[in-house]
C-alpha cells in the first residue's frame, strides 16, 4: 500500500528535519507509542500499541533512519511484531523544501505492508488505517511546531450547538 501527501510546516527545514531525529518527538508524534529509546546513528526499538478493527495488538519493533542529507531529505523505516495479530512494516520517503512563507514544505511517500491477522482484515480496512496513522504522525509534528489547530469562533460557536439547533438553525 502506498501513499503520498504534502504538509506546510511553519519552522525552518532544519528544525523540521532535526525534531524527525528526536525520540521524544518521534514518541509524541507516533499514535499509539509507549516507549522509544535510540539515536539516528543506531536506530531506535518502539513500544506501540495500536487497535486496527476488532484486533488490538502491541508491536514490539525498530525504526531507522536511512538516506539523511541533512536538512532536505530522509527515510524512516519501520518494522514491528505484535505476536498472533502479525506484524507492520513500511517506510517513509520525507523530503523538506523551504517554504514561500518561511516554513517548510514536507512531502512523503510512504509504502506499508502487514501480515498475519491484520491482513485478514481486508485492505480497505488496512489502507485506511495506514492513511489515518501517516495523516496523524505528520499532523502531530506540524502540532509539535505551530501549537494546536485553531478554530475560527463561527465553527467554535457552531460546535456549541446540538444536532437540532444546527438543523434548524435555533440555539
Amino acid at each position: 500500500m502506498q501513499l503520498s501527501d504534502t504538509r506546510e510546516i511553519q519552522a525552518p527545514p532544519a528544525d523540521v528535519y532535526s525534531a524527525l531525529l528526536d525520540p521524544e518527538v518521534l514518541k509524541a508524534c507516533i499514535s499509539g507509542a509507549q516507549e522509544i529509546t535510540g539515536d539516528p546513528a543506531e536506530g531506535y526499538n518502539a513500544i506501540v500499541v495500536q487497535k486496527v478493527g476488532p484486533v488490538k495488538a502491541t508491536f514490539k519493533g525498530t525504526v531507522t533512519m536511512s538516506d539523511m542529507i541533512e536538512p532536505k531529505r530522509l527515510t524512516i523505516a519501520g518494522e514491528g511484531k505484535g505476536g498472533a495479530a502479525g506484524f507492520a512494516k513500511g517506510s517513509a520517503n520525507v523530503t523538506f523544501e523551504p517554504g514561500e512563507s518561511g516554513g517548510t514544505v514536507l512531502t512523503y511517500e510512504v509504502d506499508a505492508k502487514v501480515g498475519g491477522k491484520l491482513a485478514q482484515l481486508g485492505s480497505r480496512l488496512i489502507d485506511g488505517f495506514a492513511k489515518k496513522m501517516a495523516d496523524q504522525f505528520f499532523a502531530n509534528l506540524q502540532e509539535h511546531f505551530e501549537g494546536p489547530p485553531r478554530e475560527d469562533e463561527d465553527a467554535g460557536e457552531e460546535a456549541k450547538k446540538g444536532w437540532l439547533g444546527r438543523l434548524t438553525g435555533r440555539d
